[in-house]
């Protein structure tokens, strides 16, 4: 997977934007305005690129002791937020797409049910 591909596949989702609002390099993707997704573009640029990704707390534990290429998030909760190591060659495309859908997911479960339902 590339950025373009990780960024079309994130922007295409119901209610996404993107935003830069820490720097002029971590690319943030917000659905409702709630952060999913986020992404250093100098660490892709040197083949170093790694996404952070909301995950359920026993599911994201369950990643981390089955893959290297997932650790517990970069500058974010821990116990909540997911670091996946793109560039490895251990994460399939399919597995990685799955955990861009499962950070959406646990983001819209959040939302108010006023928002939910206009998803």
């Amino acid at each position: 997977m590339n950025i373009e591909d990780y960024r079309n596949y994130c922007i295409n989702k119901k209610e996404v934007t993107e935003h830069f609002p820490f720097d002029n390099d971590t690319l943030v993707f917000k659905v409702c305005n709630k952060m999913f997704a986020l992404a250093s573009l100098k660490k892709w640029e040197n083949g170093e690129g790694f996404i952070n990704l909301k995950c359920d707390p026993e599911y994201a534990q369950e990643l981390r002791s089955t893959y290297q290429s997932i650790k517990p998030g970069y500058h974010m909760h821990k116990q909540q937020w997911n670091s996946v190591y793109i560039h490895t060659g251990e994460l399939s495309p399919k597995l990685i797409l799955k955990l861009i859908d499962h950070s959406y997911s646990m983001v819209v479960k959040g939302l108010p049910k006023k928002l939910r339902a206009s998803l």
